[in-house]
């Protein structure tokens, strides 16, 4: 890998963020922070693609959204926040990948008429609904990120990403005297040249991926190498061309299917969400008033928690000891539904109390947020300048003066 880690993630704005938010992806933007350097982005435009005769509440909804990232921990001291529509970048590359990406590719990706289906009451037939997996690409691509975390349904998505980034690479890598600056990059590899050249060889010719592998190593640890040989030397050893957009990797992770109040997975459009920002009276009346086992008409009635909407809420919350409490209570009507409800609700209260308090700093001084946002563009802007100056430069739209 010739270009350093980095992780890329967005969202659409939704406005406030529910615990199905938190469990399912914030959760781990603060764990990946830590690790990794991030870029979390409110995808502004994509709400456009499902959504472009209800614009009223995208600029109001992405703050929300925001001030709840904060409070749930995402730090913009490790992590770039930014608004997509911020980032003309991010137009400009979608408009330039779309001239070599061939129509059948978007056609063909899965979820393009499963949404159609799901919203059909909406028009969908527009060609930013057919090209928002292109923009996707270009938001992970203009930053050149390394790694995207997303769920197993979304891998395609970034299969089709590698796939555009490899045809550009095709298209536009293919700079005059490759092959001759190729041979001055390895040189520059010093006593590692000879090495190199012979992984090179084994993959070429063998498809031995474990030495292409050690090649792209020996690339990485060429640090004295100027990035524009290290970009020749990793096209060379792949037997492609110069690589000007790297093959982003999907960072795949166990996504946490929150319940909702009714049992079924938590989301807006179900009615069924407890907001990070709820007030505890709020999340106690909401959480007594679920639905339980229908067996258990009258308190004497034994139930079945397998069968009660608040069970699932228990394995997310409470620990062996507690579940272990539940199954015996209910079962044999030694507690009440009541009685069963009351650990989730503290436990809730409980890890929404921190999460509330962070917000309110934001809530009483938004120029905090705005300020935020305001470095996180800034950042942004100039990490996809850079890319964008090479793009350019490939297509020959910037001519050396």
């Amino acid at each position: 890998m010739i270009f350093p880690d980095r992780v890329l993630s967005g969202m659409r704005p939704t406005g406030a963020m529910h615990l199905g938010h938190y469990h399912g992806v914030l959760k781990n933007w603060v764990r990946l922070q830590s690790e990794y350097p991030c870029l979390f982005f409110v995808a502004d435009w994509h709400a456009l693609t499902t959504h472009y005769e209800e614009t009223q509440r995208i600029g109001d909804d992405g703050w929300d959204m925001v001030i709840d990232w904060l409070a749930s921990g995402v730090d913009p001291a490790k992590a770039t926040i930014f608004i997509q529509s911020q980032v003309p970048e991010h137009a400009e590359l979608f408009l330039l990948l779309s001239m070599v990406t061939p129509l059948g590719w978007l056609e063909r990706v899965p979820t393009y008429k499963d949404q159609q289906q799901k919203l059909s009451d909406r028009d969908l037939s527009t060609y930013g609904f057919l090209g928002y997996p292109l923009m996707q690409a270009a938001d992970i691509l203009v930053y050149r990120a390394t790694m995207v975390p997303v769920g197993e349904d979304q891998v395609p998505h970034i299969e089709m990403t590698r796939e555009i980034a490899r045809r550009f690479n095709h298209v536009f890598g293919n700079e005059p005297d490759f092959e001759a600056k190729s041979k001055v990059a390895v040189r520059k590899l010093g006593s590692e040249a000879k090495r190199f050249a012979e992984l090179r060889t084994r993959y070429q010719e063998e498809g031995d991926a474990d030495a292409l592998k050690q090649a792209r190593a020996i690339v990485d640890a060429a640090l004295a190498v100027p990035l524009e040989d290290r970009e020749r030397l990793f096209g060379s050893a792949e037997g492609a061309h110069r690589v000007i957009l790297p093959e982003p990797a999907a960072l795949l992770t166990k996504v946490s299917r929150m319940p909702g109040l009714d049992g079924q997975r938590m989301a807006k459009s179900y009615k069924n969400t407890i907001a990070l920002r709820e007030e505890p009276e709020s999340v106690t009346k909401k959480i007594r008033t679920m639905p339980t086992d229908p067996a258990r008409v009258r308190r004497i009635d034994p139930g079945e928690p397998e069968l009660c909407p608040v069970w699932p809420l228990h394995q997310v919350y409470s620990d062996d000891a507690t579940k272990q409490w539940v199954q015996t209570g209910c079962r044999t009507a030694g507690i009440g539904c009541l009685e069963c409800k009351q650990p989730v609700i503290d436990a809730i209260v409980r890890e929404l109390a921190p999460i509330r308090e962070r917000a309110q700093r934001y809530l009483d001084n938004p120029a905090l947020v705005r300020d935020i946002v305001a470095d996180g563009c800034a950042k942004a802007r100039a990490m996809a300048g850079e890319t964008m100056r090479d793009v350019r430069s490939a297509m020959g739209l910037v001519q050396d003066q």
